[in-house]
């Protein structure tokens, strides 16, 4: 995944090697220096800090865990980024989400820089307790290096509002008489959180989803219908049509997405399929989201897995296995669990016409590059799930204002933001018949590489 991202990097720094209106004042040799400059320092993460925490288990015995803090750049503003809690982290992996930080974030107008963190433990393993002293290890192993205005953590998968809690109460104990609301965001409202945080990624997903295919389409149909563009193509064969969904994971994200398509007005959509690390649950007619999403939240978050819990959450689906979701005859995938779920194995076996990006980088290059050849439009996690961390920047906001937001305020924010930025990159998307990624990417890039030149950073 990490060379990926750099891929990507390159080829956008390479696009605009060319362009001479990008950066007018670099020309000839200082300009090729100053791209070879741009691509060295954003491939590459600022810091990456390593440690193992040492937690005493509640049977006795001791053990060592790995854990990570990645920050890769915050040129524009303290490194941002949430702490991973699962058995796959790895520092490719943290290294590769904190490089994606930083690009989201400049994508989005967020002054904030990229970071990323990680701890490799299934929480599922461990008691409570054992938790709270992995998350208090955490911040004392790495808390020279996070703070309001240096590195400013949040939730990722694993990881929620309690875990965030845990940590900021830690930082106020080591950094006595400082300011530490911002310390750490995705806390509980009591704690300083805002209202809205949890939802966010799942709202801003959806709505990017919506926002193209109604907004966007019926503010620009003559225009759309005029490009010879096979992206505009795709989303013009959907627009008014009934759409079949299908929702790889079913956690903070996922079912947020899933309720807002079941109460959508501007969409003539239903929730035909849902998975989690379990159980595939696929009703052709549309999942009652509302009961299952009721069921998830009193069995610590798990899809009913067999014909007994069907009946108990009071849903009529079929079971299938877990990973018959992606290759199912769908309309729209939206991915909403881990990354590298669509790879070179089953990218020829997809298809769903549009697909979502809930989670990280859950599609190889190879298959990205795959899809984007057939036509398939895929809405980049880059693009797409930026709504945790734009509320993260209102949450780190309000602490410092000492005031807070109503939810209905949270979410018109948040759409305003992501709304800026889809009529941003949309046209050009739809223009030139360039993989959305890439459209994404380049703005990024673009705007970081200002900077950097502005302040001097690239001699």
């Amino acid at each position: 995944m990490v060379s990926n991202t750099s891929t990507i990097i390159e080829q956008s720094l390479d696009a605009l090697l060319d362009d001479q209106s990008f950066l007018p004042e670099l020309s000839g040799e200082t300009r090729k220096k100053a791209f070879t400059s741009l691509t060295s320092i954003l491939s590459t993460p600022n810091h990456i800090h390593k440690s193992f925490l040492r937690i005493a288990l509640e049977d006795g015995k001791v053990t060592r865990i790995p854990a990570f803090r990645v920050q890769h750049n915050n040129i524009i503003g303290p490194y941002k980024g949430g702490i991973r809690f699962h058995e796959s982290v790895e520092e490719e992996e943290v290294s590769n989400l904190a490089a994606l930080m930083t690009l989201k974030n400049a994508l989005h107008e967020v002054p904030f820089g990229g970071g990323k963190g990680g701890v490799v433990i299934d929480p599922r393993k461990f008691k409570v307790k054992e938790l709270n002293q992995i998350c208090r290890k955490y911040v004392q192993y790495f808390s020279q290096i996070i703070g309001p205005e240096k590195d400013i953590p949040a939730p990722d998968v694993g990881s929620g509002e309690r875990e965030m809690d845990w940590m900021m109460g830690e930082y106020k104990s080591i950094h006595p008489g400082m300011k530490y609301r911002g310390s750490f965001t995705g806390k509980s409202v009591v704690n300083g959180g805002s209202l809205g945080r949890r939802q966010a990624t799942g709202k801003g997903v959806y709505f990017s989803l919506r926002y193209m295919l109604h907004d966007f389409t019926k503010d620009k149909y003559k225009w759309l219908n005029e490009r010879d563009n096979i992206f505009a193509k795709t989303v013009l064969d959907h627009k008014d049509k009934s759409l079949k969904i299908a929702i790889q994971g079913f956690g903070n994200v996922g079912s947020v997405v899933a309720a807002e398509a079941n109460k959508c007005n501007f969409l003539n959509n239903k929730v035909v399929a849902v998975s989690d690390r379990n159980v595939t649950l696929r009703n052709s007619d549309g999942l009652d989201i509302p009961e299952l999403i009721k069921y998830t939240k009193s069995r610590n978050g798990d899809l009913p897995i067999d014909e007994e819990s069907l009946e108990e959450a009071n849903v009529k689906a079929t079971i299938c296995d877990r990973d018959e979701l992606l290759t199912m005859d769908t309309d729209i995938l939206v991915l909403a669990a881990l990354g590298g779920q669509i790879h070179q194995e089953n990218m020829k076996q997809i298809k769903a016409k549009i697909i979502v990006e809930g989670a990280n980088a859950p599609i190889t290059g190879e298959a990205d590059s795959y899809l984007s050849e057939k036509g398939i439009v895929v809405i980049p996690d880059i693009l797409a799930n930026a709504g945790g961390v734009i509320v993260s920047y209102f949450e780190w906001l309000q602490g410092r204002e000492t005031q807070f937001y109503s939810e209905e305020q949270v979410y018109e924010k948040l759409y305003d933001k992501m709304q800026h930025t889809f009529e941003t990159v949309y046209p050009q998307y739809f223009g030139d018949a360039f993989p959305l990624r890439q459209n994404c990417y380049i703005h990024s890039v673009m705007k970081l590489s200002t900077i950097l030149f502005k302040q001097g950073k690239l001699y």
